[in-house]
């Protein structure tokens, strides 16, 4: 019954809590985009590591407000607080993984990106390995012919946490770069190389 309860608060309080540290974060940093050209108004595929996801959606903002994308997050308990927070500024959620429910989700997000949605996924979520893309983002690209932009985003001055993905944080006061590759069409890669080169971009600006 605690659990449950306990369970049931954090769903609550987390994701408003949660929103105010993101807008907080952002507007106390410098932001600098780097971006060559304006971002496709069709719908695309926008993949990040999940220990990049904290400053996603306010990035995605600037460039596309009010948003059009559904984000693809965990079911389980953690994922239900992502998912909380990421509703707040206006993202709609695809609940599920390639971990599972894996059909179903690519199922909706083939169905998603046809109506004219972008879709924000992290390769290597919800629970890894860290860095290491999963089969997901490439079928829905390969199948709905739409193509990727990488996102990477880099801040100067960090925490990180211990968990899996190193889950960064950026500190306040400092600088975020931001970077947003050239759309890129995988359809025709072989799956391996298409993850291997999705890995190479997401990993461009490494720390």
């Amino acid at each position: 019954m605690l659990k449950r309860f306990s369970r049931a608060f954090a769903v609550v309080v987390v994701p408003f809590v949660g929103s105010l540290l993101i807008r907080f974060l952002y507007l106390t940093n410098k932001k600098e985009f780097h971006t060559k050209n304006p971002l496709p108004e069709e719908a695309t595929i926008y993949a990040c590591w999940h220990g990049d996801l904290l400053m996603f959606a306010h990035s995605y903002l600037r460039y596309k407000n009010p948003p059009h994308v559904k984000a693809v997050i965990s079911s389980h308990f953690d994922g239900s607080l992502i998912a909380g927070t990421l509703k707040k500024f206006g993202l709609e959620i695809i609940a599920g993984s390639s971990n599972k429910n894996a059909v179903r989700v690519l199922i909706k997000a083939i169905k998603a990106l046809n109506e004219g949605y972008d879709i924000g996924i992290t390769p290597d979520g919800p629970r890894g390995p860290r860095h290491e893309v999963a089969d997901g983002v490439i079928a829905m690209a390969t199948k709905t012919g739409k193509k990727v932009i990488l996102v990477e985003i880099r801040p100067k001055s960090y925490w990180q946490l211990s968990s899996w993905d190193k889950f960064v944080i950026p500190k306040p006061f400092g600088t975020i770069h931001f970077y947003y590759s050239d759309p890129i069409d995988v359809k025709s890669m072989e799956t391996e190389v298409a993850r291997t080169h999705i890995k190479a971009g997401l990993d461009k600006h490494a720390y």
